[in-house]
């Protein structure tokens, strides 16, 4: 019975996430996750650190 129960679930979240997607504005999840990747690697190439010299002991 627990197969069927998870098996449905899965087929109704699939069939309304086709809905909206379809029906709505969705925002692209992928262009949002690579733009908080740029930004976060310019904030960290902005404020890191800077890194010690060997010769500078």
């Amino acid at each position: 019975m627990g197969f069927f129960k998870s098996t449905f679930s899965f087929v109704f979240g699939t069939g309304f996430g086709v809905y909206l997607a379809q029906n709505y504005n969705v925002p692209n999840i992928q262009k949002l996750v690579n733009t908080g990747l740029v930004i976060a690697k310019h904030l960290e190439e902005n404020y890191r650190k800077p890194k010690k010299r060997d010769d500078e002991e």
